[in-house]
């Protein structure tokens, strides 16, 4: 079982909703804080044993990680827990005077209180932190660093002070990562409080210049470079003002000659003062391109599916018709019935026509389904109530057709054989478990003689469809004094596998 932050928070004595919604956005940036440091990234919250546990443990995915074990659910170290608990009671950022050994590994920790804001738009923190964040430097593979490894870490300073301050995460940021988020390893475009480039990697640089910006970033104004990329353009996301200038910590697309390139920015902020920024750069043109192939399959399907169910019910409404005009009882009720199945099937398409998903809530096909019951009933000259008791809910197209057809048969035949002639009621007792579906169709009519099942049509479809088409099992039997009872038994496990 995988334990979760929400958990952990929970079972140590940190149930604040507001506390656990923080740290869940906070965890939600460790991975760019890891890769922004060349460190791991862990997360830690007081225990009431005076400890701490790890909530949330990140690695770099530009550089060696020191631990090959994730932390989390497990008690601090104790080598550690000295300068964690004095960020936590102190409420700065502690560094480690000199280099700590791991595992016959140098390293360097520095522990981070983790501060909330106490209202989204307003300056005041919690008076105690909520948490520690600690980075574990690898010095091993001590090198001259470049420049790109040195402004990615002075982001990560930006950062860490800004958690320690209450400034990061922002509650005004995109809630939940965007398919074709950026990375740091992606782009990363560094500004100053005008606006202007002070540093560009080359990932970033090159997203741009595939977008026909042929010179250097460093040194423009990334909201001029951007404004005449865009020239000519119809439609500019309204936002894209304050992303290009680092004043807003939002999130916007840009597309120029066929190339689409997402920015992220992170406003970086000293005590409470915007005095940069941080512009994270992805070009994510096969990215939106798929995003769009699948929407336009999606409508596709869609489409297909209500054409399907126009077509069927104009089948059922020439059945209905010829039925009418039928000289013969038998020919009328053959055509009757063949119009019910056709509508039935129609149900289904109707629905899955309606969403994106292939599958369909079948309490909302069969309630839709249960409306031919009436129209049945009227044919017989009696009332019946149909009465659906407990949850089929949601199935796979490849159950729901069948499914539905089968149901249908068996309340029809249920209405013409067993209550024809007189006033009754038909239950549908539906119970759903993890790998299974069990289905019992009740009426309170004649009944059948015990061991003897109908041979007619409808029973060789029910048959056919439970059997073969969905692999389960049917059964007839009388209940005692009067009625009929059928029970189906659908297994659900090998859909699942599949």
């Amino acid at each position: 079982m995988v334990t979760t932050l929400s958990d952990l928070m929970v079972a140590h004595g940190r149930s604040a909703e507001a506390d656990i919604d923080w740290l869940h956005l906070l965890s939600a940036d460790a991975q760019l804080l890891a890769d922004l440091a060349f460190a791991d990234i862990v997360l830690w919250i007081p225990t009431e044993g005076e400890s701490f546990v790890a909530v949330a443990h990140s690695r770099p995915s530009s550089a060696a990680t020191l631990f090959y074990r994730d932390f989390v659910g497990q008690e601090i170290k104790p080598e550690w827990k000295a300068q964690v608990t004095e960020a936590f009671e102190s409420g700065q950022i502690v560094d480690t005077a000199a280099p700590d050994w791991y595992e016959e590994t140098p390293t360097r920790v520095r522990a981070v209180p983790v501060m909330r804001r106490l209202a989204p738009t307003g300056s005041e923190v919690t008076h105690d932190p909520i948490a520690v964040l600690t980075r574990h430097s690898n010095l091993s593979e001590a090198r001259t660093p470049s420049r790109q490894e040195l402004t990615f870490n002075q982001c990560a300073n930006d950062l860490f002070a800004m958690i320690a301050s209450g400034d990061f995460p922002d509650p005004g940021a995109p809630s939940g990562p965007r398919r074709g988020a950026p990375r740091a390893s992606d782009g990363l475009i560094r500004l100053d409080i005008d606006g202007i480039v002070t540093f560009a990697s080359p990932n970033g640089l090159s997203a741009f210049n595939r977008m026909g910006f042929d010179g250097e970033l460093e040194g423009e104004s990334l909201a001029e470079v951007t404004t005449e990329l865009l020239t000519g353009k119809l439609v500019v996301d309204e936002s894209l003002p304050l992303v290009v200038t680092g004043r807003a910590p939002w999130r916007t697309d840009i597309e120029a000659r066929g190339v689409t390139v997402t920015l992220r920015t992170i406003p970086i902020r000293h005590r409470g003062e915007r005095v940069g920024a941080i512009v994270l750069v992805r070009d994510v043109t096969e990215v939106r391109h798929q995003e769009q192939e699948l929407i336009t399959k999606d409508a596709t399907i869609r489409e297909i599916h209500h054409r399907v169910k126009n077509n069927l019910q104009t089948v059922a409404s020439l059945l209905r018709i010829q039925s009418r005009r039928a000289q013969s009882d038998a020919s009328r009720d053959a055509l009757s019935q063949a119009m019910r199945r056709v509508s039935a099937i129609a149900v289904v398409h109707d629905t899955l026509s309606e969403g994106l998903s292939q599958s369909v809530d079948f309490d909302d096909v069969f309630d839709r389904v249960l409306m031919l019951v009436a129209e049945v009933a009227a044919g017989h000259t009696t009332t019946v109530r149909p009465v659906k008791k407990g949850k089929f809910g949601i199935l796979p197209s490849e159950y729901a057709t069948p499914l539905s057809l089968a149901l249908t048969e068996l309340v029809t035949n249920a209405v013409e054989h067993g209550l024809a002639g007189r006033n009754g009621k038909v239950e549908i007792v539906a119970r759903r478990k993890d790998d299974s579906l069990r289905v019992r169709v009740r009426d309170d009519g004649v009944g059948l003689p015990e061991g003897k099942v109908g041979s007619g049509l409808g029973t060789q479809i029910v048959r056919t469809l439970i059997e073969g088409e969905l692999g389960g099992t049917i059964d007839w039997h009388t209940l005692e004094g009067e009625g009929t009872e059928v029970t189906i038994d659908i297994p659900l496990l090998w859909l699942k596998a599949a």
